[in-house]
């Protein structure tokens, strides 16, 4: 194991999520140098078990979710589990579950319980629905947010019915927006010495992720003129069809339009009345498009990378899932990084996106077994062998 490295080296975060939501805000704070503790059911995360594994309770979804940190195992049925989750919360810095809220407090596990044993802590929780609501205890998961939001609407097929997105997009917006906060979070209680207790909703967090663009006439008071930006939902907004394959090719200012006009061999159009202006492109967006689905199927991907890219249009092949690891910039990145598991043996890991200058994030730990971690927790904690022994027999 590498030390961590990151602008959050020094902060402990007490883990108690599941699945992808949780799991996805707490690796950001391990890949930023937190020490993240996991804490787990004695049969483990759900996702252990969810897709290819050499080893039964490390499946890749785990992996790709729970690096940079450590785990330890609890029946939080028995009372020491509960006393030694409690004890290791009064040193941490963050507490982060995804629980119902309801469940928390029967636990123990609030934000009034723990604060008066450690002022200072970072309370953060994420769940389906605004804390107070009348839906506060409803279960929630992606499926049936994408459904209430209305996000699987606007992926709706052929025949209008509404689709989800094929990725579990609300979990990791989610825990995206979980993970900044909680950093805002601890700085103010660098400033101030206080913590505080942050929730995230599932629903909000989502709505105000998708209605930038899709609230319209709604920002007026009007939604019964016409809610949705016109653009993200015509037909021919899509990789277009190329002689050999598909490309993404997107012009925005006149300029650029005019350029790749030119580039399909019809400059002329660069005059149309209905594509001169921005006006007049929003307006006529089905038609514009509609361009751009027949003059790319003129030549080849690569053919017209080479006449776009020093165009200064913007374009790129349209890749598959497994073009992705063939991808000449994903390789010049090193996105995809080879690592020798301690268990696992040879695996991939993703790059972490973003970089700091001074404060270099590092993935430094990979994917715990389960309860891997157990005594060395626990010892730093102050228990001896034979309290462990208790606690995680």
């Amino acid at each position: 194991m590498d030390k961590p490295t990151g602008p959050l080296a020094g902060i402990r975060v007490i883990d108690v999520t599941t699945v992808v939501l949780g799991p996805f805000a707490t690796q950001v704070l391990g890949d930023m140098g937190a020490d993240v503790i996991k804490i787990e059911t004695i049969e483990g995360d759900y996702t252990r078990y969810i897709g290819p594994s050499r080893t039964e309770g490390m499946s890749a979804y785990f992996a790709t979710l729970n690096r940079n940190k450590r785990s330890l195992a609890l029946d939080l049925k028995k009372p020491a589990a509960i006393a030694a989750l409690l004890k290791l919360i009064d040193s941490a810095d963050v507490f982060v579950h995804n629980m119902r809220l309801g469940a928390a407090k029967r636990l123990g596990l609030d934000y009034a319980s723990l604060s008066k044993r450690n002022p200072k802590l970072v309370y953060a929780a994420a769940s389906g629905f605004r804390e107070g609501s009348s839906m506060q205890e409803f279960p929630a998961y992606d499926d049936l947010i994408q459904g209430m939001s209305g996000t699987a609407s606007l992926n709706a097929g052929p025949d209008g019915a509404p689709r989800y997105f094929p990725t579990v997009v609300v979990d990791k917006l989610t825990g995206s927006t979980l993970a900044s906060m909680i950093g805002m979070a601890l700085f103010h209680r660098e400033r101030t010495g206080q913590g505080q207790a942050v929730h995230v909703p599932m629903m909000e967090t989502i709505l105000s992720f998708m209605l930038v663009e899709h609230l319209w006439n709604g920002v007026l008071g009007e939604p019964e003129k016409g809610v949705s930006y016109p653009r993200m939902l015509t037909p021919h907004r899509r990789p277009y069809r190329t002689q050999d394959g598909f490309i993404s090719v997107i012009a925005v200012s006149d300029k650029q339009w005019r350029t790749l006009f030119t580039a399909m061999g019809v400059p002329e159009l660069a005059d149309d009345p209905r594509f001169a202006t921005l006006a007049g492109r929003s307006d006529n967006v089905d038609a514009l498009y509609g361009t751009l689905t027949e003059g790319m199927r003129t030549r080849t991907t690569n053919e017209w990378l080479a006449i776009l890219r020093p165009r200064d249009i913007p374009c790129g092949p349209a890749n598959s899932l497994l073009d992705l690891f063939d991808d000449a910039y994903l390789k010049e990145t090193n996105f995809f990084q080879k690592a020798e598991h301690p268990v696992e043996g040879s695996v991939v890991v993703t790059a972490i996106p973003g970089r700091f200058s001074e404060t270099p994030p590092s993935v430094h730990r990979l994917w715990p077994t389960l309860g891997e971690h157990n005594r060395d927790v626990l010892r730093e904690a102050g228990y001896t062998e034979a309290e462990i022994d208790d606690i995680v027999s």
